[in-house]
């Protein structure tokens, strides 16, 4: 134990000794091996803090009752108990427990404990792990939940923690394709409603729904703020934009007073406040395969989360589908160079292409992209292809046309885009600018696998649009 404290205090008079000034005289790749450097140190130290705070949880075990260590110091839990001892959050403090305890409490998690331990793997990162693959089931046995966890814990180092918990859940499903219809009835059951009143007689509410109405909640927000948060400039009403944007309210504001609306009108609200027409509908994208086939599960289109192909076959059958066909290399057919901007139809295939904003590491959904000409209209006589073009959000369009980087095609059929820094950046090397849309990974996959048949199949997108073959 001596020599244990004694290490630690020493690392930490070390650590304190170090002294970042003037830090305008580092140039870029400095800067950014300094900052890869303190992340180290920081995933270091908050392994010990974790291992420490995984023994007192230990030791204020409940069923010790008052002869725990948290309830003699007088502290109610735990979590408390670290709170006052380190100054953390309670969410930090009840992290820290979690992820301490995970080789006793997670005994399929054992290699992501041994990562934190040894300080490869960040506290943030082990706890996205043991939440997106959740827990052994009838489904799912304990080994094949150990092998997953070893595999998430060697692709962490190329993800933050939110994309990393995304991977484990989407490992999870494919584990389990069969859980998926009791995960949505779950979610389904922790739907709620609460109205608090405040004494001046205002009103909070607070709402939970399940994925299915959090699409259709979703797609009404974003289409009544997204101009105001640089959303999506597809549509051809630049006069209605430019009106929400210059609205006085704010844009918490805006979206109160919309929902208001819908909830007392109903669905054809204002016009000049609900950017885009017609009655919301849940988009869903799944393989026609499976869809034919009644097996399998479509992903929603807002948020990717799996769906199971009950709910596909019932939404497709009250609001029609949508069918976009793609090839083998996972690219939907192009119409020239009639037009400048892109067509509705185009739109839509990229967005199931893409699923969002295909710049690495932005999680923007398509409702929130442009649609971007990767050979310049004017400079490059570009068409106006599917293949051609790729969604980016307004930020990464904005920085992608101010700072000159280019996207190069690449590939089989030029199905890979590749991001090209501009000359003088830190980072030299392309990047690989993957599709985020999972059900479209699934259909390559089934190409890959031989699957297809005759070499075509398409994504259904159950859009609440009209059942059109193009």
């Amino acid at each position: 134990m001596t020599s244990s404290r004694a290490q630690l205090a020493d690392a930490t008079r070390a650590l304190a000794a170090v002294r970042l000034t003037a830090l305008d005289r580092f140039s870029d790749p400095e800067l950014l091996e300094l900052i890869a450097v303190s992340a180290r140190h920081e995933r270091v130290a908050r392994a010990h803090s974790t291992l420490l705070a995984g023994e007192l949880a230990r030791r204020s075990a409940p069923e010790l009752g008052h002869d725990g260590l948290a309830q003699k110091l007088g502290h109610r839990t735990p979590q408390k108990l670290i709170q006052a001892t380190t100054g953390a959050s309670l969410r930090d403090a009840a992290q820290a427990i979690r992820v301490g305890g995970l080789a006793a409490s997670h005994p399929w998690l054992e290699t992501v404990a041994a990562a934190v331990a040894d300080g490869s793997l960040s506290t943030d990162a082990a706890d996205a792990i043991r939440a997106g693959l959740g827990a052994p089931s009838e489904s799912v046995e304990a080994p094949l939940l150990a092998q997953a966890a070893a595999q998430l814990g060697g692709e962490a180092g190329a993800v933050d923690a939110d994309q990393l918990f995304l991977r484990a859940r989407e490992c999870r499903d494919e584990l389990d394709a069969v859980g998926i219809i009791d995960r949505e009835r779950a979610a389904r059951e922790r739907r709620e409603f609460r109205l608090l009143r405040f004494r001046d007689g205002g009103v909070r509410i607070v709402w939970r729904v399940d994925p299915i109405e959090g699409s259709v909640l979703t797609e009404i927000y974003d289409r009544a703020t997204s101009p105001r948060r640089g959303g999506p400039r597809f549509v051809s009403e630049q006069d209605q934009i430019q009106r929400i944007v210059d609205d006085p309210r704010t844009t918490g504001q805006l979206a109160s007073d919309v929902f208001f609306g819908l909830v007392t009108a109903g669905a054809e609200v204002n016009p000049a406040e609900l950017l885009g027409r017609g009655a919301p509908a849940v988009r869903i994208t799944v393989t026609e395969r499976e869809l034919i086939a009644g097996t399998g599960h479509g992903r929603l289109r807002a948020s990717q989360v799996p769906v199971s192909i009950e709910t596909v076959e019932r939404l497709a059958c009250a609001q029609g589908t949508l069918r976009v066909v793609f090839d083998a290399h996972g690219q939907p057919l192009d119409v020239g160079r009639e037009q400048r901007l892109f067509t509705a139809r185009q739109r839509i295939a990229l967005a199931e292409r893409d699923g969002g904003c295909r710049w690495p590491g932005c999680e923007r959904p398509p409702s929130w992209c442009e649609a971007h000409h990767l050979d310049h209209w004017v400079r490059d006589q570009g068409r106006t292809d599917v293949a051609a073009g790729l969604l980016l959000c307004k930020h990464h369009h904005l920085l992608l046309h101010d700072h000159h980087w280019e996207i190069q095609r690449r590939g089989p059929a030029g199905s890979e885009y590749w991001l090209m820094p501009p000359p003088g950046h830190p980072r030299t090397e392309p990047r690989l600018m993957r599709s985020k849309s999972l059900a479209l990974n699934r259909l390559i996959a089934g190409y890959t696998r031989g699957v297809a048949g005759a070499g075509r199949e398409g994504l259904l997108g159950s859009a609440g649009e009209p059942r059109q073959l193009s």
